[in-house]
């Protein structure tokens, strides 16, 4: 007792000493602010730098982000979006120059800073339409080629590659269907099951990918099991309970997986909604021989749009559940697209909402949906439209940024792979925050308002604080 009592107390100074080494290094220094306002219609504008000074207890009346860098928690893997057929088919339609000003706005020095890549093995909605690698009954997969993707996929990848830098890139990818002849519906579209006697050559047919994509020069760093294992959609799907999953993984996946040299590759369970999260982790992982081969969990945000309260809480109980397993949002989307609404500021407010919420829950990576989207919010093989955070009108040429886009790039500009997030929080329900501390000792503090009112928020940071003016409908990131 009197031993632990001790090291409390030890603990205790050095986290003392800790604050105020960060305040000796910061006092008296300014922060910079960067605000995208959709009132002025300002985006990434530099507002010039805000003073922090001594204010040693806010009242009640004062709207406070308060951050305390001593209460650290998870590390940042990246950000990304996917790049799927449709985004790939809708950039090599436009004029060589505008391919290149997307690419550099995702993936350059310029640009926001993603540094993970999704995509689809086999087809998915955001396909022409259906495809596989094989040949209908070919389960020793001697007739497995990729040439589908060489054509548009592949070379849209490998430039965000070359623009990332090999050292930072992380792809990873994801199955929406196997094979139709694998199925219990004899389709790749509308659910169906895997059939047990084709779980080993499934198995067979992600190593497959894997050794393709990397004789391409493309190291994978992960995959998914499944894309939306309980959902049956007029796309391409395939369901799995939570033991199916587990079972698959255990017994086939995972085996063959480390059997051919592919131990390090991360393999995320789930991938699917908040709503089953905890219930999906919970039931896979319980096994010692199937948690073995996880990684991460992997979730979507599709169950939010019909509540008023998205279901942020089961994320930061999978995280509490499993700190050994890193949180991966693997896509999200605005739905039903619209044209005449891509520069709605809502569009925004649905990306840093959902960013800034999970982020503070665990979060370790962040993945969006498409990355590029033509006129129609496609093309799409099943009608399936959706927004997308630049939207490309392959008639005209012209190139749309929407709202998203700005709204993602205030954190992943800014925060950078292996950042720790630390703590952060608000005394008002219409400002939203997070904070990171990069590598470099750079500390990065997201701050939306989705109120309707301008508001001065007191960022405060262990007596001290900088009043930042926060437009409504705005969001800002804060460097210092």
């Amino acid at each position: 007792m009197r031993k632990s009592i001790i090291a409390g107390i030890l603990l205790s100074s050095l986290i003392s000493v800790k604050a105020q080494n960060y305040w000796k290094n910061k006092e008296g220094s300014m922060a910079k602010v960067i605000v995208t306002n959709a009132k002025t219609g300002e985006k990434f504008a530099d507002k010039g730098n805000a003073k922090f000074q001594t204010f040693e207890q806010p009242k009640e009346t004062d709207v406070c982000v308060f951050i305390d860098p001593d209460y650290k928690y998870q590390k940042l893997i990246g950000f990304g979006g996917a790049i799927t057929d449709a985004s790939a088919e809708t950039l090599y339609k436009l004029p060589k120059a505008k391919q290149a000003e997307i690419m550099e706005a995702y993936y350059g020095k310029t640009g926001i800073g993603y540094n993970l890549v999704r995509t689809n093995m086999n087809s998915c909605d955001f396909s022409s339409s259906s495809y596989t690698y094989v040949k209908d009954g070919d389960t020793s997969l001697q007739s497995f080629d990729i040439k589908h993707d060489e054509k548009f996929k592949i070379p849209m990848i490998k430039e965000a590659q070359r623009l990332i830098g090999k050292e930072n890139f992380l792809f990873y990818f994801s199955p929406w269907s196997p094979p139709a002849w694998m199925k219990s519906n004899k389709s790749m579209l509308k659910g169906g099951r895997l059939l047990n006697e084709y779980y080993q050559p499934w198995a067979n047919y992600y190593v497959k990918f894997i050794q393709e994509y990397e004789k391409r020069g493309m190291p994978v760093w992960g995959l998914t099991i499944q894309n939306e294992p309980m959902a049956t959609q007029t796309w391409e799907s395939c369901i799995y309970t939570a033991d199916e999953e587990a079972k698959f993984l255990r017994e086939n996946l995972g085996p063959t997986l480390w059997k051919n040299g592919y131990k390090d590759k991360k393999v995320i369970i789930w991938d699917h909604n908040r709503d089953l999260i905890f219930q999906r982790a919970t039931t896979t992982l319980q096994d010692p021989e199937t948690a073995k081969y996880v990684s991460g969990i992997g979730y979507h945000w599709y169950e939010t749009w019909t509540k008023s309260t998205p279901l942020f809480d089961n994320i930061s109980e999978t995280a509490k559940a499993f700190p050994d397993k890193f949180l991966i949002f693997t896509e999200g989307c605005k739905e039903q697209f619209d044209f005449s609404k891509i520069y709605d500021v809502s569009l925004g407010e649905l990306y840093g909402r959902n960013m800034i919420n999970d982020f503070n829950k665990g979060t370790a990576a962040w993945t969006d949906w498409n990355v590029l989207l033509d006129q129609t919010g496609g093309p799409n093989h099943v009608g399936n439209f959706c927004f997308a955070p630049i939207i490309a009108d392959t008639r005209t040429g012209e190139v749309h940024y929407t709202y998203e886009y700005y709204y993602i790039g205030h954190l992943s500009k800014y925060v950078k792979p292996n950042a720790q997030r630390i703590s952060s929080s608000s005394n008002r329900d219409f400002i939203l925050s997070t904070t990171f501390m990069n590598e470099n000792g750079e500390m990065v503090s997201v701050v939306m308002n989705e109120g309707d009112e301008d508001t001065t928020v007191n960022l405060w940071i262990e007596g001290k604080s900088t009043k930042l003016n926060s437009p409504a409908h705005s969001i800002q990131t804060v460097l210092l």
